[in-house]
């Protein structure tokens, strides 16, 4: 999920960019900062979006830029536990599929992939249901579960780190899958409806 938050904190503005409108100035430097940080309670930072408040500039002896005390405004992307998500599929290895969510990845492990037996097919790239026939290839548009959440540790806090933390996900329930299986699921509910 997303959320916009208020930060309070101290902006370092250049004297080369003095003549730059300051509010420019700080959200550029914040983001150059912080964008692409991980916090275990807020989530990655994917943006600072807005300067809410920002004071008098200060300066301090030997260096010539100004130093401003600010309150803005920050989006982060914090996955939730039980929280859907759609996604693309980025990689297929023996073990799972991986899918981009958001600003992180998730993790399908292959035996939350689909209710049946699956195989790796290392020629394809790509994980096989035995009994259904289902295919799950690199690219594939996914619906799937975040199963739960755990944010590694935020030292050396970098966008890295972020696609380190991998989210583990599930297909395994109704609505839940490849779009098209979905999709197939929908039609074979309906007929038996009829």
């Amino acid at each position: 999920m997303y959320y916009r938050t208020k930060i309070k904190d101290t902006v370092r503005i250049p004297p080369y960019k003095f003549e730059s409108p300051i509010n420019e100035v700080a959200i550029e430097t914040l983001n150059e900062q912080y964008a692409g940080r991980l916090d275990k309670k807020l989530g990655l930072l994917i943006c600072v979006n807005d300067i809410l408040e920002i004071g008098e500039g200060k300066l301090i002896i030997g260096d010539g830029a100004t130093y401003h005390n600010v309150v803005f405004e920050a989006i982060f992307f914090k996955p939730e536990q039980h929280e859907i998500f759609d996604g693309e599929v980025i990689d297929i290895v023996d073990y799972g599929a991986f899918v981009r969510i958001g600003s992180m990845d998730g993790l399908i492990h292959v035996s939350q992939v689909t209710d049946d037996y699956i195989t790796y097919d290392a020629k394809r790239g790509a994980l096989l249901a035995k009994e259904s026939n289902k295919v799950l290839e690199e690219g594939d548009l996914v619906r799937a579960r975040a199963v739960s959440v755990s944010i590694k540790d935020e030292s050396n806090n970098n966008i890295e780190n972020s696609r380190n933390s991998k989210i583990p996900l599930t297909m395994r329930q109704t609505n839940l899958g490849r779009f098209e299986w979905i999709e197939e699921a929908k039609q074979k509910s309906k007929k038996v409806k009829e």
